[in-house]
């Protein structure tokens, strides 16, 4: 008789404990509040985790290289106040819904050029990614105020502010693109060479420099991606908010980390995948939705994946040290 380990599911759950997770605090909110168990509940999970979820496929390529970008809040802001106030723009004025094209491709743009300026701040001066994106994330935030004049900006195009309210079938646009965007990076990961390159490159980047790879443009394509995505994610909030204001994406630096990392991306880099940053962020997505059913006070959410992001952290650190022949001090 096989061993119970070599069943296909229950390996794939060892190797992907965040989903056993998500199937855990699912049942038990099922269990909890009557409204937990109902479709339009699910497509509010979805569409609130879709903006996260986002960035959280492109820091999943930057923390796999062994970085981190902490500028993805402020350029969502920034992204955002873009795609808002150029639709106001007077060379667009006779443009009509079509206004909405330069204004979010600018919002885009803005995205991949600040990750473009980390990545190459990054690749050309050797200073910590950490230390880098940190400045950044205070620059840009900085930039957002002085271009928005410390006031919010209100989307007067219909189209634009409607469309977060769009659906095909049962399932809302925003968690159909951000579905999409997560079949993209998983193959991008998974199947190609840029994929393969950026494990190398994580996982001992002495070695991928020997091997050939160019390391620093590889990072700076990542930090692109990630800038883009962070981009979009401004956009889509946009419209869910029909304004973008100054605070925007506060603190989603912090939500993102703590998805990827549930996700089982570890901080120092080589390891994780897009399968397991998706758990993590249904993992949030669903907690933070069912205990707002519950009525519990949304501070509570933070000590509670707080809490579980220490515990994955210490078993992450005793597991390596137990396959490394470590000594526990």
């Amino acid at each position: 008789m096989s061993n119970l380990t070599d069943i296909t599911p229950l390996r794939w759950l060892m190797r992907n404990p965040i989903w056993g997770f998500v199937v855990i605090v699912f049942i038990f909110f099922s269990l909890m509040s009557d409204h937990f168990f109902d479709y339009r509940n699910f497509q509010n999970i979805l569409v609130q985790a879709s903006t996260i979820g986002l960035i959280a496929l492109g820091m999943t390529l930057v923390m796999i290289n062994g970085n981190i970008d902490l500028s993805v809040g402020a350029t969502l802001a920034l992204a955002a106040a873009f795609a808002v106030d150029v639709q106001s723009w007077a060379m667009f004025a006779t443009w009509g819904s079509w206004q909405i094209l330069p204004a979010v491709s600018l919002a885009l743009l803005v995205g991949i050029a600040l990750g473009a300026f980390n990545g190459f701040i990054v690749w050309k001066t050797g200073v910590d990614a950490f230390i880098v994106t940190l400045g950044a994330m205070l620059g840009i935030r900085g930039l957002v105020f002085v271009y928005t004049g410390e006031s919010s900006f209100y989307a007067m195009n219909f189209a634009y502010s409607d469309f977060s309210a769009l659906s095909v079938g049962p399932f809302p646009v925003l968690a159909l693109i951000f579905l999409f965007c997560t079949l993209i990076v998983h193959l991008l990961l998974s199947r190609s060479v840029h994929g393969r390159n950026t494990y190398a490159v994580g996982g001992n980047r002495e070695a991928a420099v020997n091997a050939g790879i160019r390391v620093g443009p590889h990072m700076m394509i990542n930090f692109m991606i990630i800038g883009f995505l962070a981009a979009l994610s401004g956009v889509l909030l946009s419209t869910q908010m029909g304004a973008a204001t100054p605070n925007l994406g506060r603190d989603y630096e912090l939500w993102v980390i703590t998805a990827v990392v549930l996700g089982g991306t570890k901080l120092t880099g080589g390891k994780g995948d897009i399968v397991g940053t998706l758990g993590g962020v249904l993992a949030i997505g669903i907690l933070r939705n069912g205990m707002n059913l519950m009525q519990v006070p949304a501070f509570y959410v933070y000590v509670i994946l707080g809490s579980i992001l220490i515990a994955v952290l210490i078993l992450d650190k005793r597991f390596n040290r137990a396959t490394d022949g470590g000594l526990r001090l």
